[in-house]
């Protein structure tokens, strides 16, 4: 497919929402009718883009959204988004009175954070909470029953608050050996014990535990990187309850094809040497766009077949070996397919020495993303960094629904 780009370089990625779309689809038809999906958009999407994620997600059949920050949750708020939010990780108590402007859930898990938090509210406020307990993930959380109460007790005491949720985080459920999320779950039904009454949503499954375990999902899960068409571990995969389709591809094209003779050096260090005459091509994409030096040696996809990066990876653009001369232009793929060849996120993880999670992440945003929606391209998007908060950029145009 012939891409129509607005913007001015030849490296994009392309965010396949058909393919997000599916996934959600057959997330919400495994898992019972009554438990509410929320789609974890943290972090720009994991790369694929917040606000066409979530749109695409909600459309799917998703519930609600999950946020890391409450900066992540008003870039939501301010696209339009009107769907439940809420956001996982600590918010600073003198900013709550803009989540409850923007009807943002937030996350405690200590009662003197509601003593400062109160301080910011006025008596018409109404700030919706999430517990989070501590069962074994070692991150934040209440640990102990008796701080579950006293933060209980400080809720229903005043009015600004309403306990909409609690919930905890599995640290082990990509795993096969369920040892530990056993144990985490008995400690999580405890606490859920000592309740006064239980809260609208109550929710510890991830992704993994979400395709993989039915006495964990409650009422509600969180579906994170399943929802991106990735597994959560890799002896997850013949496990898999249906197949999952990959939604980040990344693609680049030919700037320059050169041939060297024999003995000349590529790139920085004079790391790679020609062995005989061989046709090199530049494409243009470095480790400033997330495109590790690390990946130096790594095939990408040219014609179908499988080409090596030669030579150091630059911080703007890297060299690969060509099996012939090839027109400056030709499309390059370094994660996704050409035929019948594919490069896929958990190839470019395991050269990486990390998760496949880590991957779209660190493709930095000046990559744009274009966005695929019944097969065509809908949308171009980047996103800036602007006053600590992400932002849409105000020319884009809305996904077409």
């Amino acid at each position: 497919m012939e891409t129509q780009t607005q913007f001015f370089r030849d490296t994009w990625a392309e965010i396949n929402l058909d393919h997000l779309y599916e996934n959600v689809m057959n997330i919400r038809t495994h898992i019972p009718g009554d438990v509410k999906v929320f789609a974890v958009v943290k972090a720009n999407a994991y790369g694929h883009g917040d606000v066409q994620t979530a749109l695409t997600a909600l459309s799917a059949g998703a519930h609600g959204l999950a946020v890391a920050f409450l900066d992540e949750a008003i870039s939501l708020r301010k696209a339009g988004i009107t769907a439940p939010i809420h956001v996982l990780g600590a918010t600073r108590p003198k900013d709550v009175r803009i989540a409850s402007e923007l009807d943002i859930s937030l996350t405690t898990f200590h009662r003197e954070w509601l003593v400062e938090a109160e301080k910011q509210l006025s008596e018409g406020d109404r700030l919706n909470l999430h517990i989070k307990c501590d069962t074994g993930m070692g991150r934040i959380g209440v640990r102990t029953t008796e701080e579950l109460k006293g933060i209980e007790k400080y809720i229903q005491a005043h009015s600004q608050f309403e306990l909409e949720g609690i919930f905890t985080h599995f640290a082990t459920a990509d795993e096969l050996n369920d040892d530990y999320l056993d144990q985490q779950l008995a400690r999580f039904e405890h606490m859920l014990d000592q309740l006064d009454s239980l809260p609208a949503y109550i929710h510890s499954s991830n992704s993994a535990a979400t395709l993989r375990k039915t006495n964990t999902l409650f009422n509600a899960v969180r579906v994170g990187i399943a929802m991106y068409g990735l597994t959560p571990s890799p002896e997850m995969k013949p496990e898999l309850p249906f197949p999952l389709k990959e939604v980040f591809s990344l693609h680049s094209r030919l700037i320059h094809t050169k041939e060297l003779s024999a003995g000349e050096k590529v790139s920085y260090g004079a790391t790679y040497e020609t062995v005989e005459a061989e046709w090199i091509g530049t494409i243009p994409i470095g480790y400033a766009d997330g495109w590790l030096r690390k990946l130096q040696g790594q095939d990408v996809i040219v014609n179908e077949k499988r080409v090596p990066i030669v030579g150091r990876v630059c911080m703007d653009q890297c060299m690969i070996r060509l099996p012939e001369f090839l027109e400056i232009g030709t499309h390059v793929t370094l994660i996704g397919k050409q035929g019948e060849e594919a490069i896929t996120m958990d190839e470019i993880a395991g050269k990486l020495d990390t998760i496949n999670y880590e991957v779209p992440c660190m493709i930095s945003t000046r990559v744009p993303r274009i966005y695929i929606r019944n097969g065509e391209p809908s949308e171009v998007s980047n996103k800036l960094l602007s006053s600590g908060i992400h932002r849409q950029e105000e020319n884009n145009h809305q996904i077409n629904e």
